[in-house]
């Protein structure tokens, strides 16, 4: 039985190999024909000679993704073990850094990958699809993105949309006045912002129109300039749509377009703005398409196990 060992230096063990060594467990069953011990600063592997170079390959990537982040959880660490290269889960240390200061002391970051190139692909590009399951942060980073512009004075106002499908983009048979009708809808907007801007001051933007919240509707006609733009739940934009959207950007704008082509509530036969945008736009410069995945949703752990448990039934079915 061959042996490999490895000695950490200049990383803190205990972080490293995680609270009860948490780190390591998983790192056992990505590994489970090896058997892997840790002492002290020493992580120890015994078994076949390929796999050993494989696991010796994985921890540097590990190792080095920790000296530059200084923090290894569940989520990076299957993306490391799982990515063909540093490329797919990589990005500048800028990336990293805290993107508000918020409510209640919070720090809104970018907390995976994905997440930290969706801030990167904002940074070099005017326009960015960001495209991915729900819960996957990338409408929150987005937002968390729009109120740092307007922080630093990069914007004048935060305009946030969606295309109102489930209320029919017809919003006359709903009771009450039109923030009543709309609340329920953008939700998931307020929310976000909810935990960036404390609750006085955001009712002051939304009195002033510095930020704005509004169907897709409510776009048509209007030169959106100096703004932060995000239209969220894009899949569910008609080929009209898109193209009146797209086609509001102003001068000294930023648009984030957000949405999951698996999740499209349009009547059928009815084409994806989304998609059809994806396509034809993919070439361009200054667009930035950045995809997400179930690696980049932020879950209790016990979530994860959750899902399994409901796998192995529904595979005995």
């Amino acid at each position: 039985m061959n042996e490999l060992i490895i000695e950490l230096e200049e990383i803190s063990p205990k972080e490293f190999f995680g609270a009860q060594n948490a780190n390591i467990e998983l790192l056992k069953k990505y590994f489970p024909k090896l058997k892997i011990v840790a002492r002290g600063n020493k992580l120890k592997a015994f078994g076949d000679e390929e796999l050993l170079e494989e696991f010796d390959r994985r921890l540097t990537m590990l190792m080095t993704h920790f000296g530059k982040y200084n923090k290894l959880d569940e989520n990076v660490i299957e993306r490391v073990l799982t990515s063909l290269s540093s490329d797919d889960y990589a990005t500048t240390e800028a990336s990293g850094e805290v993107l508000v200061h918020g409510v209640a002391g919070r720090l809104i970051k970018a907390q995976t990958a994905n997440q930290r190139k969706l801030v990167e692909s904002m940074r070099k590009n005017d326009m960015v699809f960001a495209i991915g399951p729900a819960g996957t942060g990338k409408t929150y980073t987005g937002v968390a993105l729009a109120v740092k512009a307007l922080k630093n004075k990069e914007v004048k106002r935060i305009i946030l949309t969606r295309p109102a499908v489930e209320a029919g983009e017809n919003l006359g048979f709903l009771p009450g006045d039109l923030k009543e009708k709309l609340d329920p809808y953008m939700q998931p907007l307020y929310d976000a912002l909810r935990d960036m801007i404390p609750h006085e001051k955001l009712d002051g933007y939304i009195e002033k129109g510095i930020i704005q919240i509004a169907p897709l509707a409510f776009m048509r006609g209007r030169t959106l300039d100096n703004a932060f733009v995000i239209l969220d739940e894009g899949q569910n934009t008609t080929h009209a749509q898109m193209k009146m959207f797209l086609t509001r950007m102003g001068k000294n704008a930023k648009f984030l377009l957000t949405g999951d082509p698996g999740q499209i509530d349009l009547p059928r036969r009815t084409i994806s703005g989304l998609k059809e945008a994806l396509l034809i736009l993919k070439d361009i410069d200054g667009v930035g398409i950045i995809f997400l995945d179930d690696k980049d949703v932020i879950r209790h752990k016990l979530v994860k196990k959750v899902i399994a448990a409901y796998k192995n039934i529904e595979n005995r079915e």
